[in-house]
């Protein structure tokens, strides 16, 4: 019998596998998308998500040294550096062949499909046709997963969603450039030696050069640059019930998002991944819906304050002046994130 049963092969999923591997469990990862998979996503990882990558063994994916955060919103400017370390500006496809690479490597094996339906036994697990002790489900922002478990919690704050475009430009800046504006902000990832990606978050869905006309020295930079295609998300927000039914785990997106504003998506999914597997090895389930809060309470506390100040644009407009005006306080906030 399969030990675990992975519901999503994305960096979630694939890390899960990978510490089911690592601790002598046979792992087999669902995934409906062909390999590797790409995301709207901001593809900034934070110093401690390139840690936790390295500890999975997962070899560096090519990309660009991210030295910290930059808040901008085109008259005034505050940066902070990483403390000690450095955080990784990669494509979202090259991360996910390192982490599919890495799995391969271990044994994990890797089945075309979709989790839809879940049948909880007293000691087993049954989804797409195999039989497992437990289900980790890392099945994104809108998993089936929790939806057909009954985990879905209606999310109240305003919706949010996010569209990302790569540019064919050298990168200007080896920081993480956070461009505020009162429709929302635009966040720059150098990932590679010409290309740099430009995600925008708001609450508005408009197409995305509408998007990127309310950033205008943003937009002047890129003008006339060769694009690729736009891919989006959204909405951000949701929420579970719980992070545990039964025999299931949910890790990732799938346990509840708040939002993508301070970059710690792959730093986040590999930490409840991780989390997810040791309590299964420790034979404790049960103690993973407070591992899961101990982790995340941080990001969502800074997330939650920040996302507050988005939706007044008189407050908005003074985040980049206050960062500036007490570095400080900025530099604490960006270490308590890293």
């Amino acid at each position: 019998m399969i030990d675990v049963l992975v519901a999503g092969g994305g960096p979630a999923g694939l890390a899960a596998a990978i510490q089911a591997a690592r601790a002598g469990m046979e792992a087999v990862v669902v995934e409906p998308r062909a390999f590797p998979v790409d995301k709207a996503c901001g593809e900034g990882i934070m110093p401690s998500g390139v840690a936790a990558l390295h500890e999975l063994g997962v070899a560096r994916p090519p990309g660009r040294e991210l030295r910290g955060i930059r808040y901008t919103d085109g008259r005034h400017a505050a940066e902070a550096a990483f403390r000690d370390s450095h955080g990784l500006g990669v494509r979202r496809t090259a991360l996910h062949t390192a982490l599919h690479r890495r799995a391969v490597e271990l044994g994990v094996r890797l089945v075309p499909g979709k989790v839809a339906e879940v049948h909880l036994g007293h000691d087993t697990v049954t989804a797409a046709g195999m039989t497992a002790r437990w289900l980790i489900a890392a099945d994104g922002l809108h998993s089936p997963v929790r939806r057909t478990l009954g985990l879905d919690l209606a999310a109240s704050a305003p919706r949010r969603y996010g569209m990302r475009r790569h540019y064919r430009i050298a990168p200007w800046t080896d920081f993480v450039e956070v461009h505020w504006s009162r429709h929302g902000e635009a966040y720059v990832t150098p990932v590679a030696d010409r290309l740099v990606g430009v995600a925008v978050l708001s609450h508005d869905r408009r197409p995305y050069e509408e998007h990127l006309a309310a950033f205008p020295a943003l937009a002047a930079a890129l003008r006339g640059t060769e694009a690729g295609p736009v891919r989006g998300a959204g909405p951000l927000r949701t929420r579970a019930r719980s992070r545990r039914a039964g025999r299931v785990l949910l890790i990732g997106d799938a346990a509840g998002y708040v939002d993508a504003l301070t970059g710690e998506g792959i730093a986040l999914a590999t930490a409840t991944a991780t989390a997810a597997v040791a309590c299964l090895a420790a034979g404790r389930p049960e103690d993973y819906p407070a591992q899961w809060a101990r982790l995340t309470r941080r990001h969502r506390l800074l997330t939650e304050a920040l996302l507050r100040a988005t939706r007044y644009a008189a407050v908005s407009r003074l985040i980049v002046p206050a960062a500036r005006r007490a570095p400080a306080v900025f530099r604490a906030a960006v270490h308590a994130l890293q």
